[in-house]
């Protein structure tokens, strides 16, 4: 098998590591967070001294990393990827990034002949535990191919969607029905309890028609329970509609419904709630209505 490397071992970035393990892959990590290093540590993997030390021992590197200057500073900066990488090394980027950034990024490593892929996830920390997320994949097809199997052992779909970018134009896609899906689940679902109806009756009454979803199968649950202990924080949320707004604007689209429900977040995070999950969005509704959706 061959040996990896896993560089951000954050809310995703851990069991998804732990999955790899799990497989019988031999895994170099590294984090600035010692503690997630020698949890993985504990489970067999062999911890790294920096990024470029974990690229010097590993043929396919996978970083999970917050947002587009991070994954730049671990890639290209000092002490990075780019430093340790041997020609026909393949890294990839299984953060949720600006799909320019990933562009950039990679045209960096082909310089080095270091093949990139941008593969960025859905599912939160639920399906990253036990390895069913949706993988969305930009690069090349025989680069795909190599590392599809790897993939597979972290997703229960890896999807080759385009060329470089193309996973994180499709993550930023996936983001938006995500915040408009729960947004309208929070409109409704406040509305309910405002009219006087059991929310928890609503929800088994809809999810089986068309107005069911995935999202509002895994987030009205805990609405109901008042758990926004986070699976995917607002935060991140925050960072993956900023980065759509930046990509739509530079190619002439207007997000109308996605700039909206931005802005709830935002007051969200100034509300103190920045690291609550994304299903409590519907904490603005409650707020405005002066009501509250909990079982009954």
């Amino acid at each position: 098998m061959q040996k990896l490397g896993f560089i951000g071992l954050g809310i995703m970035g851990k069991p998804m590591a732990k999955n790899l393990l799990k497989a019988g892959y031999e895994l170099v990590v590294y984090d600035i967070n010692e503690a997630a290093v020698k949890e993985l540590v504990e489970s067999g993997a062999e911890a790294g001294a920096s990024s470029k030390d974990v690229a010097e021992k590993s043929e396919v590197i996978i970083t999970m990393l917050p947002n587009s200057p991070e994954v730049r500073e671990v890639v290209l900066g000092k002490d990075g990827i780019i430093e340790g990488a041997k020609p026909g090394t393949i890294v990839i980027d299984m953060s949720s990034i600006s799909p320019i950034a990933s562009q950039e990024i990679a045209a960096e490593l082909a310089k080095r002949e270091v093949i990139m892929l941008d593969a960025p996830v859905s599912g939160g920390e639920p399906k990253a535990i036990d390895g069913t997320l949706a993988i969305m994949v930009g690069g090349p097809k025989d680069t795909f191919e190599k590392v599809k199997e790897i993939l597979l052992h972290m997703g229960s779909s890896a999807v080759l969607v385009g060329d470089i970018g193309s996973g994180n134009v499709t993550k930023l896609a996936n983001q938006i029905i995500v915040a408009l899906n729960i947004a309208a689940m929070s409109e409704a679902m406040v509305l309910a309890v405002k009219a006087g109806t059991d929310p928890e009756k609503v929800f088994q009454a809809i999810r089986g028609g068309l107005a069911g979803s995935t999202v509002l199968d895994a987030k009205m649950p805990m609405v109901l329970d008042r758990n926004f202990k986070p699976g995917f924080r607002i935060e991140l949320h925050i960072k993956d509609l900023l980065n759509a707004l930046e990509t739509a604007h530079s190619v002439g689209v207007p997000l109308p419904l996605a700039s909206q429900v931005l802005e709830y977040m935002q007051a969200l995070k100034v509300d103190g709630k920045a690291k609550d999950d994304h299903g409590g969005l519907i904490q603005f509704y409650e707020k405005l209505a002066k009501v509250e959706v909990k079982k009954q």
